[in-house]
Protein backbone atom coordinates (compact mmCIF):
# COMPACT_ATOMS: atom_id res chain seq x y z
CA UNK A 1 0.00 0.00 0.00
CA UNK A 2 1.14 3.29 -1.16
CA UNK A 3 1.32 5.99 2.02
CA UNK A 4 -0.48 8.41 0.27
CA UNK A 5 -3.09 6.86 -0.34
CA UNK A 6 -4.24 5.95 3.41
CA UNK A 7 -7.43 7.79 3.19
CA UNK A 8 -6.80 8.60 7.28
CA UNK A 9 -3.56 10.66 7.04
CA UNK A 10 -4.73 12.17 3.55
CA UNK A 11 -7.55 14.36 5.23
CA UNK A 12 -8.90 15.52 8.70
CA UNK A 13 -10.39 12.57 11.22
CA UNK A 14 -14.25 12.54 10.76
CA UNK A 15 -16.26 13.25 13.26
CA UNK A 16 -17.58 11.13 16.08
CA UNK A 17 -20.88 12.77 16.88
CA UNK A 18 -22.94 9.96 16.15
CA UNK A 19 -24.68 7.65 19.35
CA UNK A 20 -23.37 4.54 16.88
CA UNK A 21 -19.75 5.07 16.92
CA UNK A 22 -19.36 5.61 20.77
CA UNK A 23 -21.80 2.59 21.17
CA UNK A 24 -19.06 0.38 18.67
CA UNK A 25 -16.14 1.87 21.01
CA UNK A 26 -17.79 0.98 24.48
CA UNK A 27 -18.50 -2.84 22.74
CA UNK A 28 -15.07 -2.93 21.89
CA UNK A 29 -13.91 -2.07 25.30
CA UNK A 30 -16.82 -4.52 26.95
CA UNK A 31 -15.58 -7.29 24.50
CA UNK A 32 -11.68 -6.58 25.37
CA UNK A 33 -12.43 -7.27 29.04
CA UNK A 34 -14.20 -10.21 28.56
CA UNK A 35 -11.63 -12.03 26.41
CA UNK A 36 -8.85 -10.69 29.35
CA UNK A 37 -10.85 -12.01 32.09
CA UNK A 38 -11.68 -15.43 30.54
CA UNK A 39 -15.88 -14.57 30.18
CA UNK A 40 -14.53 -15.42 26.05
CA UNK A 41 -11.90 -18.16 26.06
CA UNK A 42 -9.69 -19.28 23.17
CA UNK A 43 -11.62 -20.49 20.75
CA UNK A 44 -15.09 -19.80 21.87
CA UNK A 45 -17.01 -18.53 18.71
CA UNK A 46 -18.88 -15.38 19.19
CA UNK A 47 -23.08 -15.23 18.94
CA UNK A 48 -24.06 -11.40 18.25
CA UNK A 49 -27.42 -12.03 19.48
CA UNK A 50 -26.06 -12.66 22.78
CA UNK A 51 -23.99 -10.11 22.78
CA UNK A 52 -26.69 -7.76 22.43
CA UNK A 53 -28.32 -9.38 25.25
CA UNK A 54 -25.40 -8.65 27.06
CA UNK A 55 -24.01 -5.42 26.37
CA UNK A 56 -27.20 -3.88 25.79
CA UNK A 57 -26.16 -2.46 22.32
CA UNK A 58 -27.46 -3.18 19.11
CA UNK A 59 -26.32 -5.13 16.50
CA UNK A 60 -24.41 -3.04 14.10
CA UNK A 61 -22.13 -1.41 16.51
CA UNK A 62 -21.55 -5.17 17.79
CA UNK A 63 -20.44 -6.06 13.84
CA UNK A 64 -18.36 -2.79 13.73
CA UNK A 65 -16.70 -3.55 17.29
CA UNK A 66 -16.37 -7.75 15.67
CA UNK A 67 -14.91 -6.61 12.50
CA UNK A 68 -12.01 -3.98 14.71
CA UNK A 69 -11.41 -6.55 17.41
CA UNK A 70 -10.27 -9.06 14.10
CA UNK A 71 -8.12 -6.20 12.72
CA UNK A 72 -6.37 -5.92 16.35
CA UNK A 73 -5.75 -9.87 16.25
CA UNK A 74 -8.41 -11.15 19.03
CA UNK A 75 -10.85 -12.84 16.91
CA UNK A 76 -10.27 -14.45 13.80
CA UNK A 77 -13.34 -14.92 11.16
CA UNK A 78 -14.72 -18.37 10.54
CA UNK A 79 -14.95 -20.07 7.42
CA UNK A 80 -18.70 -20.32 8.00
CA UNK A 81 -19.11 -17.04 8.64
CA UNK A 82 -19.06 -15.49 12.36
CA UNK A 83 -15.97 -14.62 14.68
CA UNK A 84 -14.29 -17.11 16.98
CA UNK A 85 -11.51 -15.98 20.21
CA UNK A 86 -8.09 -16.14 19.09
CA UNK A 87 -6.24 -18.33 21.53
CA UNK A 88 -2.81 -16.46 22.67
CA UNK A 89 -0.53 -16.64 25.38
CA UNK A 90 0.76 -14.25 28.01
CA UNK A 91 4.10 -14.22 26.49
CA UNK A 92 2.27 -13.65 22.87
CA UNK A 93 0.95 -10.29 24.44
CA UNK A 94 4.19 -9.13 26.40
CA UNK A 95 6.09 -9.44 22.89
CA UNK A 96 2.93 -7.90 21.01
CA UNK A 97 3.00 -5.06 22.95
CA UNK A 98 7.11 -4.53 22.87
CA UNK A 99 7.39 -5.38 19.11
CA UNK A 100 4.89 -2.57 18.72
CA UNK A 101 6.94 0.04 20.82
CA UNK A 102 10.28 -1.15 19.25
CA UNK A 103 8.75 -0.69 15.78
CA UNK A 104 7.21 2.89 16.60
CA UNK A 105 10.28 3.80 18.17
CA UNK A 106 12.56 3.07 15.07
CA UNK A 107 9.48 5.18 12.73
CA UNK A 108 10.15 7.97 15.05
CA UNK A 109 13.94 7.83 15.17
CA UNK A 110 13.85 7.71 11.64
CA UNK A 111 11.41 10.38 11.16
CA UNK A 112 13.57 12.76 12.87
CA UNK A 113 16.46 11.78 11.17
CA UNK A 114 15.03 11.97 8.17
CA UNK A 115 12.76 15.06 8.03
CA UNK A 116 9.18 15.06 7.76
CA UNK A 117 7.48 17.25 5.45
CA UNK A 118 5.78 20.62 7.18
CA UNK A 119 2.60 19.51 6.03
CA UNK A 120 2.71 16.40 7.55
CA UNK A 121 3.96 18.17 10.90
CA UNK A 122 1.11 20.86 10.69
CA UNK A 123 -1.53 17.69 10.50
CA UNK A 124 0.28 16.33 13.53
CA UNK A 125 0.00 19.53 15.43
CA UNK A 126 -3.66 19.78 14.64
CA UNK A 127 -4.42 16.34 15.64
CA UNK A 128 -2.88 16.30 18.99
CA UNK A 129 -4.46 20.09 19.49
CA UNK A 130 -7.66 18.10 18.84
CA UNK A 131 -6.82 15.54 21.36
CA UNK A 132 -6.35 17.71 23.74
CA UNK A 133 -9.72 19.31 23.33
CA UNK A 134 -10.93 16.11 23.45
CA UNK A 135 -9.15 15.67 27.05
CA UNK A 136 -11.00 19.16 28.32
CA UNK A 137 -13.68 17.73 30.58
CA UNK A 138 -12.35 16.04 33.70
CA UNK A 139 -14.22 12.32 33.05
CA UNK A 140 -14.98 11.28 29.56
CA UNK A 141 -18.82 9.90 28.28
CA UNK A 142 -18.96 7.48 25.98
CA UNK A 143 -19.08 9.88 22.82
CA UNK A 144 -15.78 11.75 24.75
CA UNK A 145 -13.67 8.46 24.58
CA UNK A 146 -14.77 7.45 21.16
CA UNK A 147 -13.62 10.80 20.13
CA UNK A 148 -10.37 10.30 22.13
CA UNK A 149 -9.84 6.78 20.31
CA UNK A 150 -10.59 8.08 16.63
CA UNK A 151 -7.75 10.85 16.95
CA UNK A 152 -5.30 8.54 18.97
CA UNK A 153 -5.62 6.00 16.05
CA UNK A 154 -5.03 8.86 13.51
CA UNK A 155 -1.81 10.36 15.18
CA UNK A 156 -0.21 6.75 15.12
CA UNK A 157 -0.82 6.86 11.11
CA UNK A 158 0.67 10.29 11.10
CA UNK A 159 3.41 8.38 12.71
CA UNK A 160 3.41 5.66 10.13
CA UNK A 161 3.53 8.42 7.52
CA UNK A 162 6.05 10.42 8.87
CA UNK A 163 8.62 8.08 8.14
CA UNK A 164 7.94 8.04 4.55
CA UNK A 165 8.95 3.98 4.33
CA UNK A 166 6.66 1.27 2.83
CA UNK A 167 8.68 -0.89 4.34
CA UNK A 168 8.12 0.35 7.76
CA UNK A 169 4.56 0.81 7.06
CA UNK A 170 3.53 -2.59 6.53
CA UNK A 171 5.87 -3.87 9.29
CA UNK A 172 3.67 -1.70 11.55
CA UNK A 173 0.45 -2.45 10.52
CA UNK A 174 1.49 -6.05 10.88
CA UNK A 175 2.20 -5.30 14.15
CA UNK A 176 -1.29 -3.89 15.09
CA UNK A 177 -2.68 -6.89 13.91
CA UNK A 178 -1.21 -8.55 17.11
CA UNK A 179 -3.21 -9.24 20.48
CA UNK A 180 -3.40 -6.31 22.59
CA UNK A 181 -1.21 -4.53 20.32
CA UNK A 182 -2.87 -1.83 18.38
CA UNK A 183 -2.70 1.72 19.59
CA UNK A 184 -6.30 1.98 20.03
CA UNK A 185 -6.49 -1.40 22.28
CA UNK A 186 -7.64 -0.08 25.41
CA UNK A 187 -8.64 -1.38 28.38
CA UNK A 188 -10.18 0.51 30.59
CA UNK A 189 -12.85 -1.17 33.21
CA UNK A 190 -13.56 2.23 34.27
CA UNK A 191 -13.99 4.82 31.52
CA UNK A 192 -15.70 7.24 32.98
CA UNK A 193 -13.68 7.99 36.22
CA UNK A 194 -10.82 10.19 36.30
CA UNK A 195 -8.43 7.99 36.49
CA UNK A 196 -8.87 6.31 33.33
CA UNK A 197 -8.79 10.13 31.94
CA UNK A 198 -5.58 10.96 33.49
CA UNK A 199 -3.89 8.30 31.92
CA UNK A 200 -5.40 9.18 28.29
CA UNK A 201 -3.71 12.69 29.66
CA UNK A 202 0.36 11.25 30.44
CA UNK A 203 -0.46 9.25 26.65
CA UNK A 204 -1.15 12.99 25.21
CA UNK A 205 1.91 14.21 27.20
CA UNK A 206 4.31 11.68 25.23
CA UNK A 207 2.53 12.18 21.97
CA UNK A 208 3.60 16.06 21.88
CA UNK A 209 7.22 15.08 23.36
CA UNK A 210 7.79 13.04 20.36
CA UNK A 211 6.58 15.00 18.34
CA UNK A 212 9.18 18.02 19.45
CA UNK A 213 11.66 15.42 19.65
CA UNK A 214 11.04 14.76 15.77
CA UNK A 215 10.92 18.25 14.97
CA UNK A 216 14.28 18.68 16.64
CA UNK A 217 15.82 15.90 15.18
CA UNK A 218 16.67 14.17 18.32
CA UNK A 219 16.57 10.40 16.28
CA UNK A 220 17.49 8.96 19.77
CA UNK A 221 14.90 11.21 21.95
CA UNK A 222 11.84 10.60 20.31
CA UNK A 223 12.89 6.34 19.94
CA UNK A 224 12.50 6.19 23.42
CA UNK A 225 9.27 8.11 24.17
CA UNK A 226 7.89 6.07 21.57
CA UNK A 227 8.76 2.56 23.15
CA UNK A 228 8.40 4.10 26.50
CA UNK A 229 4.57 5.43 25.20
CA UNK A 230 4.02 1.30 23.88
CA UNK A 231 3.90 0.55 27.42
CA UNK A 232 0.76 2.36 28.30
CA UNK A 233 -1.17 -0.20 26.71
CA UNK A 234 0.33 -2.70 29.65
CA UNK A 235 -0.79 -0.12 32.44
CA UNK A 236 -4.12 0.01 31.12
CA UNK A 237 -3.99 -3.93 31.07
CA UNK A 238 -3.24 -3.37 35.02
CA UNK A 239 -5.26 -0.76 36.14
CA UNK A 240 -8.51 -2.98 34.32
CA UNK A 241 -7.51 -5.99 36.09
CA UNK A 242 -6.65 -3.76 39.37
CA UNK A 243 -10.17 -2.59 38.79
CA UNK A 244 -11.99 -5.83 38.35
CA UNK A 245 -10.32 -7.15 40.97
CA UNK A 246 -10.51 -10.31 39.27
CA UNK A 247 -8.55 -13.31 39.96
CA UNK A 248 -6.66 -15.96 37.24
CA UNK A 249 -7.12 -13.66 34.57
CA UNK A 250 -4.74 -14.59 31.41
CA UNK A 251 -2.86 -11.11 31.01
CA UNK A 252 -2.27 -11.28 35.07
CA UNK A 253 1.47 -12.41 35.49
CA UNK A 254 2.48 -10.50 32.33
CA UNK A 255 1.15 -7.43 33.02
CA UNK A 256 1.52 -7.44 37.05
CA UNK A 257 4.84 -5.34 37.73
CA UNK A 258 8.55 -7.35 38.33
CA UNK A 259 9.61 -7.21 42.18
Amino acid sequence: MNLNDDPLTASGPSPVADAGASQAVKAQLRLREMILAGELPGGARIAELTLVEKLGVSRTPIRAALMRLEQEGLLHRLPGGGYAVRTFSETDVADAIELRGTMEGLAARLAAERGVEAAVLAQAHACLDDIDAALVPRTLDDEGFARYVELNARFHLLLRRMVGSDVIARELDRVKGLPFASPSAFVVVQTHSHAARDMLVVAQDQHRQALDAIERREGARAEAIMREHSRITRRNLLAAVQAAQVQGLPGVGLIRERG
